[in-house]
């Protein structure tokens, strides 16, 4: 199929942008990557009567160094991402969970921005963005603001931003030091999206676990930051009992729908399994020092 007529904007700039956006909107959507939008005007799922296309703002693509956090501008290509030191040194779950998005040709167009605008589920990236308490930048004609990541999806393919608001940066702490990283998950095939996916990051003073953060892919109608696994870990720290407490508490929170693909019980297990395995390799990275 061919997708509907619509009007194709081109900006040069974030303002031009913001100013077509705040003209059109909410007829209007804004094109990153197109790796999920331009399928779904295709079948007509998806019907904007304007497209704003955000490719040719270069001010929209950079990794820089923040100090605390990187700030990843939303136009920067998930492959950019795969393929910087910087992100693998200073976030190496951001790092890891890019590797595991979908096959090259994807991540070669695939955006940050796009992704985490989409809200598939599924995705990597969402999880990634809310187990690391990330902050997302938006802009609109009316100003900036900062939207914390635990606020910032709404469900299915939802977010908060505004009809009217361009998602611009996302700015990701920096891996504190003694911490380790691991981002796991399970599809059908390499590149399909996950059954259950899990974001882990832990942080040890020698064995005592002083912060982890925890979020899962694929088990919910959003990303699912798994706090019961999180309160487990810290109170406890990186015992059998916990583990297997965590392990518990992950497949109570996750909440999947069954699929031509797995039931709801099988990805619930998923969630609890993979959020094992992930505390346990990301500790493992914590204590070698990765």
């Amino acid at each position: 199929m061919k997708p509907a007529p619509f009007e194709h904007l081109a900006p040069t700039s974030v303002p031009e942008a913001l100013n077509m956006l705040g003209e059109y909107a909410p007829d209007a959507r804004v094109l990153a990557g197109g790796q999920s939008l331009v399928p779904m005007m295709n079948f007509r799922l998806a019907r904007p009567a304007v497209l704003v296309d955000l490719n040719r703002i270069s001010d929209l693509f950079y990794i820089d160094d923040n100090g605390d956090y990187l700030a990843v501008g939303a136009m920067t290509r998930e492959r950019e991402i795969e393929n910087s030191d910087l992100v693998r040194a200073a976030c190496p779950l951001l790092h890891e969970a890019t590797l595991n998005i979908g096959h090259l040709p994807i991540r070669s167009r695939g955006t940050i921005g796009g992704s985490l605008c989409n809200a598939d589920p599924a995705a990597e990236y969402p999880a990634t963005i809310l187990a690391l308490d990330a902050t997302l930048v938006a802009q609109s004609v009316r100003g900036e603001r900062e939207i914390p990541a635990a606020e910032f999806f709404d469900g299915a393919l939802t977010t908060t931003l505004e009809p009217d608001e361009i998602l611009t940066e996302i700015r990701a702490p920096k891996a504190p030091s003694s911490s380790g990283a691991a981002f796991l998950e399970v599809s059908r095939r390499h590149g399909d999206f996950a059954l259950a996916g899990v974001a882990a990051q832990i942080t040890l003073d020698g064995d005592v676990v002083t912060n982890v953060r925890l979020a899962a892919c694929g088990v919910g109608s959003g990303p699912v930051r798994l706090t019961g696994a999180e309160d487990a870990i810290r109170s406890d720290g990186l015992t059998d009992a916990s583990l297997a407490a965590a392990e518990a508490a992950a497949a109570v929170q996750a909440d999947p729908d069954s699929d031509v693909h797995a039931t709801s019980g099988y990805s619930r297990k998923l969630a609890g399994v993979m959020t094992k395995r992930a505390l346990q390799k990301a500790a493992e990275r914590a204590r070698a020092g990765a």
